[in-house]
């Protein structure tokens, strides 16, 4: 507390109690005058001045009870004020030898803060030095180091100049030799031009003789079906003599016919087929004879695959097995009924002298008995058996190629199970649509799809390939699961790598035992998508000369920002 306002609080509470003593001292006499004023009334007997004087003598004594209580209360404030004041001047005693101590605390620390100053000063001024000597080290520095510098890019201009002209050099050798590669060329393609004229010159010739020749054929086939229906009525009407069974002999004719056209077809595609053996002999022989000549190591023969094109030759054929030695595939050597000139082995190398006749040796002796140890006819017409045999056995054959041409077309059956039936798709994926959205061109984007299996049986799923237009920028990796059991799933994974800012839409598709299924892909490129808060802006009801505001939001939803107004 300041002890000047207590003093001046101290002074005019001394005062105000002056005057409230004062004060008191006028209302006791009042009150003594007004009882002398009211003995005199009462001794005259006046009644209304009486209880006039009374009332003034209460309040007076009120007013002086009052003064008396406000006088006790200054009193007490008065000295309460004193202490105050005594309490203040001893603690101000206090504070001034603390002031005193805080001062020369401060010229100590002043004495420091001049002395460390002194110190910085001292210390800057070294630093100063040294970085000026390292400035001027790293300026010798640099200096050395661009010497260096030009040195070196001198060097490398001298350099450059003779690699140029090196290259100018060996540029010149290289046009030489595309130029003389260009005239072989042109110079091949005429040749090839001259073949071409001469293949559809022949060609030409050709399709003429064989327009008469085609002629001549029609011809001779009418004739022979008249012949042949002319014979079949002479064996009816024999049969029919005879008394025997008509449908089963034309039957037997018929096959044994059918048989006969197998044969020839048979020893034309043997021949044929000697002919393609002994002419890739030939051809294996001459690459071997140029590789040997080259001086490049020829590959070794595999055991496995000899065996395999020997087990095949001598089970399906008619005669007796022999070793594949080069005459006798050109001579006797056959061909698997069925097996086409693309699924025979194509690079095995055949090679002359002891080693081939010591491997075939070797297989002379079949390690497993079996049908190439036996003559049998695959042509033998089966002896007379009952009709009707033959007849169901004919209906089953049909049925079996109706099953088959229709597993061929793709008629696939509904999948049931007792009292349900599966309609749909076969296989959910998750997610249902493929879907790469706000792509970068150059980037690689890639997702993991699931297939479950949706059907009520075990199914199998492959796949077929995706949308044609899509196949320069989705690759799909996905390992065939092989047989799924109802409620099973398996995953493939789908890369995209666009190279165009463009949207994209197409199939992935598959093929399952039930039939054919596909899972949407679509690729859309980065959007702008504005869309506002609020469809209609209501003020509601006004007065006259009212303003009211309404606040919109507008927001981008999309990944490519936009100006608007």
């Amino acid at each position: 507390k300041n002890p000047q306002n207590i003093s001046d609080v101290f002074v005019s509470c001394s005062d105000t109690l002056s005057a409230c003593r004062l004060r008191s001292k006028m209302l006791a006499k009042q009150l003594d005058h007004v009882d002398m004023e009211i003995e005199r009334e009462e001794e005259a007997g006046n009644v209304a001045a009486v209880s006039r004087l009374q009332a003034v003598s209460s309040r007076l004594c009120t007013e002086l009870e009052r003064e008396k209580e406000q006088e006790l209360r200054l009193a007490l404030t008065q000295k309460q004020n004193l202490v105050e004041l005594w309490q203040i001047e001893t603690e101000q005693r206090k504070y001034d030898i603390l002031r005193e101590e805080l001062q020369k605390d401060e010229e100590e620390l002043q004495m420091q803060y001049q002395e460390e100053r002194e110190v910085r000063i001292w210390k800057e001024k070294i630093t100063a030095l040294r970085a000026e000597g390292t400035r001027r080290t790293r300026e010798k520095r640099e200096e050395k180091a661009q010497r260096e510098c030009e040195e070196r890019n001198k060097k490398l201009l001298e350099d450059a100049k003779r690699n140029h002209k090196k290259a100018v050099c060996f540029l010149r050798q290289s046009m030489a030799r595309i130029h003389e590669k260009n005239a072989k060329e042109e110079v091949k393609a005429q040749e090839h031009m001259e073949r071409r004229i001469q293949a559809v010159l022949s060609l030409k010739t050709s399709i003429t003789s064989n327009r008469e020749r085609l002629q001549t054929l029609q011809i001779l086939n009418k004739a022979k079906a008249l012949e042949a229906k002319k014979e079949e009525m002479k064996m009816r009407e024999a049969i029919l003599a005879e008394g025997g069974n008509v449908i089963r002999e034309i039957f037997l004719h018929k096959r044994r016919q059918e048989n006969e056209k197998k044969k020839e077809a048979f020893r034309e595609l043997q021949k044929s087929r000697k002919m393609e053996i002994v002419s890739r002999i030939l051809q294996e022989r001459a690459s071997i004879h140029k590789q040997r000549k080259s001086q490049s190591p020829t590959k070794a023969i595999k055991p496995r695959v000899i065996f395999s094109c020997i087990f095949k030759t001598c089970v399906l054929s008619p005669k007796s097995w022999r070793p594949p030695s080069a005459c006798s595939l050109a001579g006797e050597g056959t061909a698997p009924q069925g097996e086409s000139s693309e699924n025979r082995p194509q690079e095995v190398p055949w090679e002359s002298g002891d080693e081939d006749t010591e491997r075939d040796k070797t297989l002379l002796v079949p390690e497993f008995p079996g049908l190439w140890s036996r003559e049998y006819d695959l042509h033998k017409v089966p002896k007379a058996e009952d009709p009707t045999l033959l007849a169901i056995r004919v209906m089953r054959k049909q049925m079996a190629e109706r099953k088959m041409e229709a597993l061929q077309a793709g008629i696939l059956h509904k999948q049931t199970v007792p009292a349900q039936e599966h309609k749909g798709c076969a296989f959910h994926s998750k997610p249902s649509c493929i879907h790469f959205k706000d792509f970068d061109v150059g980037q690689t984007y890639k997702k993991k799809i699931v297939l479950t299996n949706a059907s009520y049986s075990v199914n199998y799923c492959r796949l077929v390939g995706i949308s044609e237009w899509l196949k320069d920028f989705i690759s799909v990796h996905f390992d065939p699961p092989g047989k799924m059991s109802s409620g099973m799933s398996c995953e493939f994974l789908v890369t995209f790598k666009p190279m165009i800012n463009e949207g994209l839409e197409g199939a992935v598709m598959f093929m399952a035992q039930t039939g054919p299924f596909s899972v949407p892909l679509k690729c859309t490129v980065k959007t702008c998508i504005l869309a506002l808060d609020k469809e209609l802006v209501d003020f509601g009801s006004l007065v006259v000369g009212e303003t009211i505001s309404r606040t919109i939001s507008l927001t981008n939803s999309g990944a490519l920002g936009t100006r608007f107004k």
